[in-house]
């Protein structure tokens, strides 16, 4: 069991090393209906909104009634897609792919959980958790969120990272149930779902990683600010370059 006191404390820690805009978020996939905040009130929304809420400081809990897109419904074993999505027309139809085929392909290997294994998943700003969380998303500028890439290949001793995405549901699947299922890193660079229905930047991307990685990528990001992080945003070398070329 994770201590919550600690969580807060480096969620905070976090957001301040990378002068995030938002806060890294908690989520928590709850099987069973004691186990969910019963103080927080069930809002009809997107996960990619709860999300942008609880980056901002808003408590979040959804629940199958009230999350109310299909493809992430199916994304955490609430409901089955549509057959307009499943059969691929309805990707054809936003634009997002030109054959049904591709688009029906995009949802047969995208990654879900079993129906049934969650009923309500709870979201909140990772400073100020109420328990521990399953999941932690960060939703910021990719140069911020490379630090947090780096981080973790630190913790896990120079392993590669390998992600995976279908530039489609970039929050509930690429960095929450993907990192959820495979208990490691996965990044995204956003789709089209969540630029239109939230106010993510367009050099703002989204990444997760389980709760148990945590610490480690606090630690390292800490070091990180040490000497990495401002020498590379000081841009010394590409000034030097610039004089050079102003020089002949």
């Amino acid at each position: 069991m994770y201590n919550v006191s600690k969580i807060n404390e480096l969620g905070k820690l976090m957001k301040d090393l990378l002068d995030l805009n938002g806060s890294p978020v908690g989520v928590k996939l709850i099987r069973h209906k004691d186990e969910y905040n019963s103080s927080l009130k069930i809002k009809n929304m997107r996960y990619c909104q709860a999300l942008m809420m609880a980056r901002y400081g808003t408590p979040i809990l959804l629940d199958e009634k009230s999350l109310i897109c299909p493809a992430a419904s199916r994304a955490f074993g609430f409901r089955d897609l549509p057959e307009g999505l499943k059969s691929g027309k309805g990707l054809v139809c936003f634009g997002i792919t030109k054959v049904d085929e591709v688009g029906k392909n995009m949802f047969e290997n995208m990654p879900h959980l079993e129906k049934g294994k969650i009923s309500y998943i709870e979201l909140y700003p990772l400073e100020n958790i109420e328990k521990a969380p399953d999941v932690v998303v960060v939703e910021d500028e990719v140069e911020k969120l490379m630090w947090v890439n780096l981080a973790y290949l630190n913790n896990k001793k120079g392993e590669r990272i390998v992600s995976s995405t279908s530039v489609l549901q970039a929050t509930c699947v690429d960095s929450t149930v993907v990192p959820y299922l495979n208990k490691k890193l996965n990044f995204s660079f956003g789709c089209y779902g969540c630029r239109d229905a939230t106010d993510i930047k367009a050099g703002e991307a989204v990444l997760g990683f389980p709760i148990e990685d945590l610490e480690g990528i606090v630690t390292h990001l800490e070091y990180l600010s040490k000497k990495a992080m401002p020498n590379s945003r000081t841009k010394k070398t590409f000034k030097m370059f610039q004089q050079q070329i102003k020089n002949g």
